[in-house]
């Protein structure tokens, strides 16, 4: 009875401590990188990787797999493939990239994060399955440092710009509100509000997602450091996202309060009224319009001739789509469409 009780040293209490935190919680504990003092390599067969993948035992396998320069899986069914792949997505926080050239290998590749499939000589399974196709495995360099790159940073700024557009955009009728006794009369015209996300600022954005490039292709290739960025998610993050929420406050209380201290009491030499809602509200949209579209033209880094189409030719549609839909004879043809005279 006392040898029962005995633990048999710290080691094995720590693991068993581990292994009891494994079944009580509900996410699976995220393991630390750990650093071997030399270079190591482990290679299993699939018989092995089939008890390695049960149990407890799974994650002393990541364990000793974190410590080592490479793993190799020899002799593994398609089903463990895809085992092998979910148990790193299970316990390390990471990016996981699954690359095949055969049917064996659509399990693994739908698996990961994200799939690659070679086209060769056996078959399109893994092509139709993968998210991205190449015919040799050399390209996956490229892949990654260029294309993989140029993906990541015009996701970001898609993101960043999207973010920021739209609140600018919206806190104007916050402060609107303090003036409008929260009625919920808006502060732009209903077209514009119609016309915003839909034609005004979807195409500038979209060519950015499309084209942008910090760097060339050349230097992506000589200096694979500028991958590094992207692991660590250094382009887009929480404190990103708190900097484009401030910047979006900060544009809306100038985009409001200046056009209103510019109309604010403003009176002809016959006491009547120049500035009245709709002047206000034409002013604001239109420097609304003009602030975003040159945010948009500062986060450019790679201009072509899409983008200045894009950006030009979003303002001149505005600018047409206003001056038609004001006009009088517009005005006296739909009266209940276009309420703003």
């Amino acid at each position: 009875n006392a040898r029962k009780k005995m633990k048999p040293d710290s080691f094995l209490d720590s693991d068993e401590s581990n292994i009891q935190f494994e079944k009580s919680s509900k996410k699976p504990k995220i393991i630390p990188d750990e650093q071997a003092n030399g270079v190591y390599g482990l290679v299993i067969t699939g018989h092995s990787l089939a008890y390695a993948l049960e149990g407890n035992l799974e994650l002393e396998l990541v364990r000793a797999a974190c410590m080592c320069k490479v793993v190799i899986c020899c002799r593994v069914t398609p089903l463990q493939k895809a085992q092998v792949v979910e148990l790193v997505k299970k316990y390390k926080k990471a990016v996981t990239l699954a690359i095949g050239d055969g049917a064996n290998d659509v399990s693994m590749i739908k698996t990961a994060h994200i799939g690659v499939g070679i086209s060769g000589q056996e078959g399109m399974q893994a092509v139709l399955s993968s998210d991205f196709s190449f015919a040799q495995f050399r390209y996956l360099q490229r892949l990654l440092l260029v294309h993989g790159r140029w993906s990541y940073i015009r996701m970001c700024k898609f993101l960043k710009y999207f973010f920021y557009k739209n609140f600018a955009f919206t806190l104007v009728h916050f402060w609107y509100g303090f003036f409008s006794g929260f009625s919920a009369q808006t502060v732009y015209d209903e077209w514009f509000i119609t016309l915003y996300n839909l034609v005004y600022t979807s195409l500038p954005v979209l060519g950015m997602s499309l084209f942008d490039q910090d760097v060339d292709d050349r230097w992506s290739m000589l200096f694979p450091q500028l991958y590094v960025p992207g692991q660590q998610n250094l382009y887009f993050n929480k404190m990103v996202f708190i900097k484009c929420m401030l910047q979006g406050i900060y544009s809306s209380l100038i985009l409001f309060f200046i056009p209103y201290g510019a109309m604010y009491n403003t009176v002809r030499s016959d006491g009547k009224a120049i500035a009245d809602y709709q002047s206000f509200a034409l002013m604001a949209q239109t420097c609304l319009l003009i602030v975003v579209s040159v945010q948009i033209g500062l986060d450019t880094s790679y201009w072509t001739v899409v983008n200045q189409f894009f950006i030009w030719g979003s303002l001149s549609v505005y600018f047409a789509i206003t001056f038609t839909m004001y006009s009088d004879g517009m005005y006296l043809i739909f009266t209940a469409s276009f309420p703003f005279v």
